[in-house]
């Protein structure tokens, strides 16, 4: 077991990550816990913490599409690449990182970095091998109000899946943002979404599963629609899907609202036993702290 201790805040753009990741150093400061953040998003530019180490001392996103004219999508993994062949950028200051800290990594949005490109789990391989050795656990969000939409949401969690596949850490998955859910789905249909249910893979039109030609809308150029999977096609596509996502039986939920302190409190323990921190740290007695201040 490692002597350092760390999560990965992982997800689609929008999801929230970096309001997660704000609501959980708040979280550790009210319970007198230390932390040490890295922002690892080149594009960031708002935060209510300021990192420890940032991205953008190294490399930033806006610099590299000027000067090699390349889009966000490519721009984003030159910057990792970049960070790669520097990885002493990283791994430096981490080294300096006591077992008494969780190390919070806030990742961009783009998912092929998750789910398609070996890039973060290269960059996860240097963060818990050799003399780092860091205890990770990778915390993938996604945004509750996919559950509105069923393809979305379906679509968001074989992402998940996907990510968990290809980065090989302790994974937590969190459906984040619930307070823009509630009283729009009941708690009992809700439970379906928390263990994805298959079975809400239904071939009715209304649940935006089943390929359905629509008047007035952009429904794709005319010449294609031979080339478009659609009717009972669409639907067996769907829920071959479905079958996937339930033969793994990877996948499951934990229901985040950052503004409830407890809500991320619950998110933290679960972080803190895939990593087993607890198991690490020395035992306190109750009057040590009064101790360690009279000390001071």
């Amino acid at each position: 077991m490692g002597s350092k201790y760390g999560t990965i805040i992982m997800g689609p753009a929008g999801a929230g990550k970096t309001t997660f990741c704000s609501a959980l150093i708040q979280h550790l400061r009210n319970n007198k816990r230390s932390c040490f953040y890295i922002n690892l998003d080149p594009a960031a530019e708002d935060f209510a913490y300021e990192p420890d180490l940032d991205i953008k001392e190294l490399i930033t996103l806006e610099d590299v599409m000027e000067e090699l004219h390349l889009g966000p999508n490519g721009g984003l993994i030159y910057c990792f690449e970049f960070l790669l062949e520097n990885l002493d950028f990283l791994t430096d200051p981490l080294e300096a990182v006591g077992e008494e800290y969780l190390i919070i990594i806030d990742m961009p949005g783009q998912i092929e970095l998750y789910t398609h490109v070996p890039i973060v789990p290269s960059l996860v391989k240097a963060l818990t091998k050799g003399s780092l050795n860091i205890s990770m656990c990778a915390a993938y969000l996604l945004e509750s109000t996919f559950i509105v939409d069923r393809a979305k949401f379906f679509s968001g969690t074989l992402s998940a899946m996907s990510a968990m596949l290809m980065v090989e850490l302790p994974h937590v998955n969190i459906l984040s943002k619930m307070d823009l859910v509630k009283g729009q789905v009941a708690r009992k249909e809700l439970k379906r979404y928390i263990e994805p249910d298959v079975s809400l893979l239904q071939d009715a039109p209304e649940s935006g599963l089943v390929y359905e030609y629509k008047d007035g809308v952009d429904n794709g150029d005319a010449e294609e629609e031979d080339g478009v999977v659609k009717g009972d096609a669409f639907g067996r596509l769907n829920r071959a899907v479905g079958q996937l996502i339930d033969d793994f039986s990877l996948v499951s939920f934990l229901k985040l609202d950052v503004q409830d302190e407890d809500s991320v409190g619950a998110v933290l323990s679960y972080i803190d036993d895939a990593i087993q921190f607890h198991e690490a740290q020395e035992p306190r007695e109750p009057n040590d702290e009064l101790d360690d201040g009279d000390l001071g």
